[in-house]
Order: C-alpha cells, then structure tokens, then sequence
C-alpha cells in the first residue's frame, strides 16, 4: 500500500528546485491516482450512473478536479487561455449539495469518457508545465502562483476520497476489482467499550498564515475554549456496537429521531447502516469492491443523524446522556493521546494516507495514549456546526469554498479515514458535511457537561457580503433610489414579452426578486456563492441578516424579512446558480432580458462575454448594462479593459465605444442614461457613483 502513500510538500526550505521536483511528484502521484480509482468503475456506461440521487453522475467528478485546474488559473490570471470552454463550465460546479447546484441530468451532454480522459492529459501537461517553469520563492504563500496550483492537487486529493465514498455506494454490479486496493483481513468479534476520563484543558484552535503547510481558509484565525472534563468513548462505535441499536428496532423507534433525522429516514427508507447488505436474515458488509463477512470489530459507517440517533438510544437505555464530541473536546482528545501534526506524524500508526488498506480496519487495532483511533479508520462526526474562527477571510481564488456551509445544516468532522490524505490528515484541517450526508465516517461518543449553542438567525460576517447586504437591502442615502430596484424597472420597461429574465451578476439577489414582478421566471447568476447564498437564504428560510458596519469595530444588525420586502409570492419564480459570466453553461438560454448589472467592469475576459450573449437571449431579446466603468487591474488585466486608456496612436477609449463597436454587429442600441447610486461603507463614509445604463435590442 505504501506506494499511495504521500504527504503534502512543506511551504518552507532552502532549495527552490528541490521544492519544485517535490512538489511536481505531489502533483502526478495525486493525479494519476484520481485516475486510478476511476478503475473501480466496471466500464464506461458507469461513469454515467448516479450512485447517489443527490450527486451528479460520476462523470462529473472525473472531469470536475481537471476543470479546477484551469478555472482557478484563469481566474487568478496565470493562464490566459482556456483549453475546453464548455468542460470548464459543465464540470465547474455542484459538488456539495446546495440549492444553487445544478444535478439536472437535462441540463447538458455529458460528453465521452474518452474526451474527459483526453482533457485531462492536457491539463496535466500544462499544470506539469507551470510547477516546473513558474517562478519559486521560498516560503510559497497564499499571495503565490504556486498557492494555486497547490490549492488544485489538495482539491483533487479530497475528490480522491469522496469518489471513493461515491463509488462504495455504486451497486456493486458496476464495481470491478482492482488488485492494488486490497482491503483489511481481519474480521472478528467487536471489542467492549469502555469511558475513558478527558481532563480539563484550555484549547486554542486555528493557525496562522505563517504555518509551514497548505491550509484552506477556514483553518486560520484563532478560537480558544475552556474545556471541561468529559469521558469520551475508547474506541470509535464498531459495527457489532452499532447492531444493537439496528437490532432493537433504532431505525423504527422515531423517538430517537430528531425533526432533520424523521425526514431523512422518510426519504431514505433507511433500515441500517448504507454499508450493510442484508442477505437471506444475515448482513454482510460492503467493501470498495467486495461483500465481506460482516466486520463486527471494524467502525460503522453512518451520517450525522444516524449517529445523534444512536446517542439518544444509548442515553435513555443507560439513563447518561451521551453526545458526539464537540470540535473542542476532539482537540482536547487529540492532545491527551500525545499526538503530533505532520511532517512528524508517522502515517504506519494510523489506518490513514493509504498506508495500510483501501478499507477500515479493527478499531483496536491503532491506539494513542490509550485511546483509539484518534486519527484514521474514519471520520468522526461532531455535533459543532461549521463556522469561522475570529480572524477568518475567504482566499480570492476560492471565495465560496467554506462560506456557503456557515448554515447551521453542515456538521464538522475531524480525525480522517483510511482515505484521507493530503491536507485532510493535517492536524488543523476542518470538513463539515450535511447530516444526511455519507462519508468515510463514523463516530465516537462522549459523556459531557458542554452543550452547543445554536444561534436562531445566522447573521451575515463576512464583511464584503454584509456590504452588499446594505447596499441592495439596506437604507436609502441622500435621496438616491435603491439601485438593483431601479434598474429592474428600467430594464422591464423595454421587454414585450416577460416570460424569462437573467439576473446575470445577481450580488446578493435584490434584482432578481425584483425582476420577478414582471416575469414569470427569474435566474439569478453570480460568480460567488457568498452573494447567491443571501438570495437563496430569503428564498428559502425568510429572512436575511447582517452587520451594517457603523465605526470601527461597531456594526449594526439587520434582519430583514421576505414579508416586508413583498416577495412572498415572488420566491417561487426565482432561483439562484453559481456561473461564470464569461463561460456560462449550456442550459442557461432562453431570455426575454439579460441585465448585467455592474458586471463588465469585473470579468476577466468582458469582450468574451459581449460576444457571446446575444447566443442567450431570445429574438428580439433585450440586453441592459449597467456599469460605472471603473476599470482595475485587479479585475481585469489590462489588456482585456474596454475603456478608460489610451490606444498606440494616444487616442482616448471610452468604453461606451467599445460596446458600440462589439455590441453594435449584433444589437441596436435603443436607450441611454444615468442612475446613481450609494454604498454605505461606515455610518459616516459611502461611496457616490454614478451608472451608465445602455438597453440594447438583439437583432
């Protein structure tokens, strides 16, 4: 096995080019083994099942980590070009289950495995081609190229362990074997568990933007608990533990159920664990490729809710109440077994990194101090809620890979499984799921005096959100009118026929509710699911929240309900996706109205954009742009602006002539004016701009 085993390369040394060939062997051994567990699928026609009816078809997670890749360097402005534009929109989103992700098997072709294939040998090429030619500097920080590409191999390496999960759920029919994944042999009886006494200590969590290896954004900032005493279970709950939870009817008694866990058993029918296969009265377990004698001293594999079910069975059989740990009380278990983080942590320890099996293992099997299975063998599922530390910021090249789960609805993990590798074996590394959710992952249980406290309305932090928050829901200033108002009137003033309208750079949603008093459908895009996800929480839960921030340090909260913005009857007719204004997918067509609202000035390819959206709009189609033209290097390099320069001759370019000149060949320019508008930034300070808006009709 110890040939899938590899750590992330260190951000630290003396040797550029050492660190560069390190970190190039990362890249091809993460590569090639996402292709190779892709050979668990029996043949190509698989590749287009869905083994799980909340999932895409695995084709999707095939060309997904390719398209990363590419999407990511274009964004960050390392590449210029893109190699398949239509797999880098198809393959781009809808991982996670979020309301905005698009799992419609109608929207678009999946294309040939064979093509996939071929698209990723060219990324391969290419991202081989920039480890060993991009400029290096030691420490490699988050403000790097080199950043970026690290983030594109530790993102594949998390889809190395959930295709494995996904390939695990495929009926087995579809499975082949392969030799190099061999499983664990030993299948005994499960060991007793016993409490083992946690002392109290003070847990500091997160880490700083100097620590020497690759870290997503939710791991840095800082959050510090006293920790309590607690006892805390010495093994994880093995399947011969769990059986008598299944078997004294856990599944069927709603009592140990909460609200989130009776609709999941509605939904799912569930009975027993989703790895159980019962045969003729027996059950058997399901491996990567096999069924096995039922493993009754291997960990159970469950969701959240499963396990939380299991807690309160065991709390009232007892008469002791039992919880799954907080994420507090799994450092405070993580330091009491004496553990060490990487690059000193010894991976022949643990069932982790692919060190041992391509399966879990006795849950006695690896102990730290006394206590089992700290780290690997599976995940551990917590009853702490994702959330940000103090000091938390989202990473430009991945603004939404952590925001959108700050929910209440996404419970984090910790401790890894015999699939994790890369940062997810990291000491700091922190994943959080949807309950009904399946993982690699199990749980343990602890006795504890600690409750969570779960906040009623989840208030908006991050600032940039909560700016836009103000600026779209927020108060009137100096008599200027809410902006994404007044330009959805406008632009509905020009349309005959308001069947389907394009929100296209949506922010935060106003629009696009507006819109929909004129349209019978409304699709709000945004190239960040930070934005969309204010629209989607009105949509769906009522309400918005956020911090109008005032003076310093001091905010103001807001809430804001769907009653008083009279969009009640209108949430039916929106909805929110995720999109690239300059690569959009297939499936979004159609219109009656694109707006793009203050959109241009902030794509990196706009010409791209003004080329091809006529191909969405319907004959007759009207297109509305509203921008100030503020034109920045940050946005858009400066080659791509469309005005606000002069050419070679020393003419000045306004950007109003460039949309002339592109627009002009496809659509007629029928309006033009000013609208102003205002964006708090404190109670004292806001910016004054003012828009031009151009309404072009399609030819």
């Amino acid at each position: 096995m110890r040939e899938f085993s590899t750590y992330s390369p260190a951000l630290d040394g003396n040797n550029p080019e050492l660190k560069r060939q390190e970190i190039r062997d990362y890249f091809h051994k993460t590569f090639d083994l996402f292709e190779k567990i892709f050979e668990l699928l029996k043949e190509d026609e698989v590749f287009y099942k869905k083994s799980e009816p909340t999932r895409h078809p695995m084709i999707f997670y095939f060309g997904h980590t390719a398209t990363f890749f590419i999407n990511k360097l274009i964004l960050m402005k390392i590449i210029k070009e893109r190699i398949n534009p239509n797999f880098e929109s198809i393959f781009a989103v809808g991982v996670d289950e979020m309301v905005w992700d698009d799992l419609s098997q109608s929207s678009y072709k999946w294309p040939k495995v064979s093509e996939v294939r071929e698209y990723r040998a060219k990324v391969k090429v290419l991202v081989d081609d920039l480890i060993t030619h991009m400029p290096l500097t030691l420490p490699i920080t988050e403000n790097d190229h080199m950043w970026i590409v690290l983030m594109g191999i530790e993102h594949e390496r998390i889809h190395i362990e959930t295709s494995l999960v996904l390939h695990r759920q495929m009926p087995i029919e579809f499975i082949k074997e392969v030799a190099e994944f061999t499983i664990c042999n030993e299948v005994l009886k499960a060991p007793q568990n016993v409490m083992l006494r946690i002392p109290s200590s003070h847990v500091r969590l997160g880490k700083e933007k100097s620590h020497n290896l690759y870290g997503w954004d939710n791991e840095y900032g800082n959050y510090e608990e006293e920790v309590q005493e607690f006892k805390a279970s010495k093994y994880l709950v093995s399947n011969g533990e769990f059986m008598e939870f299944v078997e004294s009817g856990g599944y069927e008694n709603r009592e140990f159920w909460d609200d989130e866990g009776k609709k999941f058993l509605d939904i799912r029918k569930a009975k027993y664990p989703p790895f159980w296969v019962l045969e003729e009265g027996e059950f058997k377990y399901r491996t990567l490729n096999s069924l096995i004698k039922m493993p009754q001293n291997w960990p159970v594999d469950v969701n959240a809710l499963e396990a939380e079910a299991f807690c309160r069975y065991k709390s009232k059989k007892e008469g002791v109440t039992y919880s799954l740990p907080s994420e507090a009380e799994f450092r405070a278990i993580y330091e009491h077994a004496g553990l060490v983080d990487l690059p000193n942590f010894d991976d022949k320890t643990a069932n982790l990194n692919f060190a041992h099996y391509f399966s879990a293992c006795p849950v006695d099997k690896f102990c730290f101090n006394g206590i089992c299975d700290v780290v690997g063998n599976v995940w551990q599922w917590s009853r702490t809620s994702f959330f940000g530390f103090d000091g938390f910021e989202v990473h430009k090249a991945y603004d939404d890979f952590s925001t959108p789960t700050f929910d209440n609805k996404h419970a984090i993990i910790k401790g890894t499984s015999w699939a994790s590798s890369g940062n997810l074996i990291m000491k700091h590394a922190r994943y959080a799921f949807r309950k009904h959710f399946y993982q690699n992952a199990g749980f343990r249980y602890v006795i504890s005096n600690t409750k969570e406290t779960i906040a009623s309305d989840i208030y908006e932090s991050d600032a940039l959100v909560s700016q836009y928050c103000e600026f779209q829901y927020g108060d009137e200033h100096f008599g200027v009118k809410n902006f994404a108002v007044e330009s959805a009137k406008i632009a509905s003033e020009f349309v005959q026929k308001k069947t389907k309208a394009l929100d296209l750079g949506c922010a935060t949603g106003r629009g696009t509710f507006e819109l929909a008093k004129s349209f019978d459908k409304v699709e709000g895009i945004d190239f960040s699911a930070r934005f969309i996800g204010v629209g989607v929480k009105l949509k769906h839960e009522g309400y918005i929240a956020f911090h109008s921030k005032e003076e310093g340090n001091l905010v103001l909260d807001k809430k804001i309900t769907i009653e008083e913005l009279g969009y009640e009857k209108l949430k039916e007719r929106v909805s929110f996706w995720q999109g690239d204004a300059c690569n959009l997918k297939p499936n979004f067509t159609g219109y009656d109205l694109i707006l793009a609202t203050n959109l241009i000035d902030r794509l990196y390819q706009p010409r791209l954009f003004l080329e091809t959206i006529d191909e969405r709009l319907n004959k007759d189609g009207i297109l509305v742009i509203t921008s100030p033209y503020t034109w920045q290097e940050s946005s858009t390099k400066k080659e791509f602006w469309l005005g606000g320069y002069k050419d070679e001759s020393g003419k000045e370019v306004k950007t109003m002539d460039t949309l002339k000149e592109i627009l002009g060949k496809k659509f007629e320019l029928i309006h033009l004016q000013d609208l102003e508008f205002v964006i708090k930034e404190t109670h004292r300070k806001f910016q004054h701009s003012v828009a031009e808006v151009s309404v072009w009709r399609k030819k």
